[in-house]
C-alpha cells in the first residue's frame, strides 16, 4: 500500500471514529449557532464558520481528538488482513496469549465455584443503600476476604513469557556469545543504547531536566523558572502534540495534572461527570466476583504502602467503575487479548449466551491496583482520576499484561532489559546466572507495574512523564537495566537470588532521572 493511501485510510477511518462522538456533535451545534453572527457572511460561509471554529477554541479541541486516535490507530494494512493479524501479526503469540487467558478465567471460574459466590448478582435493596451511603470511606468495611486469593500474581505471567518459542525459529543457527543467557528465547527486534541515543536525544546531558537540574545547587533562574514559564504556555495553549513533547524533559509539581490530561485528552466535562456517576450506580446496583478481586489486591498492595495508604477508598472507587465501563472494551481492537467471556446462569453453554465478564474485559490481577495509585496525587476528584486513569490504560497499561509482539509490550521491554544487561554488563549478567539469580527474575515485577510501588512517588511521576512523553514504555526497561547498572558492584558480591533480591530490595531512595541520563549517554559503547 503506497503512502498516499495509507494516508487517506487513515483520514477516512479517523472520520469515521469521530462522527460519533460527543465532540462531533458539539462541532455541528456551534457552526450551526454561529450561522446567526452579523459577522458571518454568506459569500463566505465556510471560510466564516472555519474562522469562528478557530477562534472559539473548537479547531483546536478537534486536533487533539485526532492526535488521540492516532496513539491509538491500528497501522494502515490491506483491507483483506483479519482483525486478529491486525491485533497480534505474531500466530504463535496469538495461541500464547489465548491459552493464558484461557487459564485465568478458568482460575476465576475455579474461584466462583469453591466460594460458591456467583460471578454477578443483584443486589438486595438494603445492601445498595449502605453501600451508596459509605461510598466515600468504603476502606472502612470490606467483605471478609480471606478465602479470595489473586488470580494471578506476576510471577505466574513471567512463567509463561520465559516458555514462548518462535516455532519457526531455529535458535542453533546463532549460537554464539549472546544466545541463551537470558531467561526470553523470542526473537524480536529492540533497540540498542545508540538507537535509544537517538530516539531519547532530549535526555541526553546538555539538556535539561526535571529531576536533576531542579534538585542540583542551580540558581533557579538557569533552567527551572524558564522551563515553567514554558509548561504555562502550553497549557493555556490546549494544544496535546506541544505538551507530549514539553513532558520529554519532565513535568512541573503545579503544572502534571494538566498536562498530563492535555496530553491523554482526557476531559472532565459535565457529560464526562455524568458518565462516571453512571458507572458508580452500576457499582451499586450489581454485585461481582472482581470486586473480590479489587477488595483484596488493594488491602495487598496500596493499603501496606507508606506513599498510598490514605487513597484506599479512591482506589476502590476508580476499580470498581473501571471494572464495569463497557467504553474499556475499544482497547481491544489494538490489543493482542480478547475480552473474556462468560455465560448467564441457567442459559446453558451457548455462544449467544455468553456476555463478556467483567463488562470491561479486564481480570484484575495482583498488583493492579497500582495503575491507579500514583495518579491520586494528581487528582483529587474522583471523575477526573477515572478519566485520566482509563485512558493511561487503554494506551500504556493494557501492553504490561498481555503477550504481544509491540515494541512496548511486556515480552520485547522483557527482551531488552535482558540485551540491555547483556550487551553492556556482560560480567555481571553472567554472575548472577551463574548462581542462579536470572535478572529477569527480579526486574520483571518493577516492570510489569511501570515501577509503580517501587520508587518514591515524586521520582515515579518523573518516570511517567517520559513515557507519556514519547509515547512509549521503552524507558522502563531502560531504568530496570539502569538499576542493575548503578548496584552492580554489590550484586557481584552476591552469591544466591536471595541476596541478590535482598540487595535490590528497597528502590525508594534512587533518583530515576541521573540513573538513565548515565545509563543511556555515559556508558561506553
Amino acid at each position: 500500500m503506497d503512502e498516499g493511501s495509507e494516508l487517506s485510510l487513515t483520514i477516512a477511518q479517523i472520520v469515521q471514529r469521530l462522527k460519533g462522538s460527543h465532540l462531533h456533535s458539539q462541532i455541528e451545534r456551534q457552526a450551526k449557532e454561529c450561522l446567526h453572527q452579523p459577522e458571518i457572511k454568506l459569500e463566505s460561509l465556510k471560510e466564516d464558520v472555519r474562522s469562528f471554529l478557530k477562534t472559539s477554541g473548537w479547531e483546536r479541541q478537534l486536533q487533539n481528538a485526532v492526535y488521540r486516535e492516532l496513539h491509538v490507530q491500528l497501522p494502515p494494512s490491506h483491507p483483506a488482513t483479519p482483525p486478529e493479524h491486525l491485533k497480534e501479526p505474531l500466530a504463535y503469540m496469538r495461541k500464547a496469549q489465548a491459552s493464558w487467558e484461557k487459564r485465568v478465567l478458568k482460575s476465576l471460574n475455579s474461584m466462583s465455584t469453591e466460594l460458591g459466590v456467583p460471578l454477578a448478582r443483584m443486589r438486595p435493596a438494603a445492601e445498595q443503600k449502605e453501600l451508596s451511603n459509605k461510598w466515600n470511606e468504603m476502606g472502612t468495611d470490606e467483605p471478609d476476604l480471606t478465602s479470595v486469593r489473586p488470580v494471578y500474581a506476576p510471577k505466574d505471567f513471567l512463567e509463561v513469557l520465559i516458555s514462548l518459542r518462535n516455532p519457526n525459529h531455529d535458535s542453533s543457527e546463532d549460537v554464539g556469545v549472546r544466545s541463551h543467557w537470558g531467561l526470553i528465547q523470542v526473537p524480536l527486534n529492540v533497540r540498542d543504547i545508540p538507537q535509544l541515543r537517538q530516539a531519547y536525544s532530549e535526555l541526553n546531558l546538555t539538556s535539561g531536566q526535571l529531576g536533576i537540574d531542579d534538585h542540583a545547587h542551580i540558581h533557579p533562574d538557569m533552567f527551572e523558572n524558564e522551563y515553567v514559564q514554558i509548561g504555562k504556555k502550553v497549557v493555556l495553549e490546549q494544544d496535546s502534540a506541544a505538551a507530549q513533547q514539553y513532558s520529554r524533559q519532565g513535568c512541573p509539581t503545579g503544572l502534571r495534572a494538566d498536562l498530563w490530561a492535555l496530553i491523554l485528552n482526557s476531559t472532565n466535562q459535565p457529560q464526562d461527570v455524568m458518565y462516571y456517576e453512571q458507572l458508580t450506580a452500576g457499582v451499586i446496583q450489581h454485585d461481582l466476583l472482581v470486586d473480590n478481586l479489587i477488595y483484596k489486591d488493594v488491602k495487598l498492595t496500596a493499603s501496606n504502602d507508606d506513599y498510598y495508604f490514605v487513597f484506599e477508598d479512591f482506589l476502590y472507587q476508580v476499580l470498581l467503575c473501571f471494572s464495569r465501563d463497557t467504553a474499556v472494551l475499544e482497547h481491544f481492537k489494538y490489543n493482542s487479548a480478547t475480552p473474556p467471556k462468560s455465560f448467564i446462569q441457567g442459559k446453558g453453554e451457548d455462544e449467544e449466551c455468553a456476555v463478556v465478564y467483567p463488562p470491561n474485559g479486564v481480570i484484575p490481577f495482583h498488583g493492579f491496583s497500582m495503575y491507579v495509585a500514583p495518579l491520586c496525587f494528581l487528582y483529587n476528584e474522583p471523575s477526573k482520576l477515572y478519566s485520566v486513569f482509563r485512558e493511561m490504560y487503554s494506551r500504556y497499561f493494557f501492553r504490561l499484561h498481555s503477550i504481544s509482539s509491540s515494541p512496548s509490550g511486556v515480552v520485547s521491554l522483557c527482551l531488552q532489559f535482558e540485551r540491555l544487561l547483556q550487551t553492556h554488563l556482560p560480567q555481571l549478567f553472567y554472575h548472577l546466572r551463574q548462581i542462579e539469580a536470572q535478572p529477569l527474575r527480579i526486574a520483571f515485577k518493577w516492570m510489569v507495574r511501570a515501577f509503580s510501588g517501587y520508587l518514591s512517588s515524586d521520582q515515579l511521576l518523573l518516570l511517567w512523564d517520559r513515557i507519556l512523553g514519547y509515547d512509549s514504555l521503552e524507558v522502563v526497561a531502560v531504568l530496570a537495566a539502569a538499576v542493575f547498572a548503578f548496584r552492580a558492584e554489590n550484586l557481584m558480591e552476591v552469591t544466591s537470588l536471595a541476596s541478590a533480591e535482598a540487595v535490590l530490595a528497597d528502590l525508594s531512595t534512587l533518583k530515576v532521572m541521573p540513573l538513565i541520563q548515565i545509563f543511556l549517554f555515559a556508558t561506553a559503547i
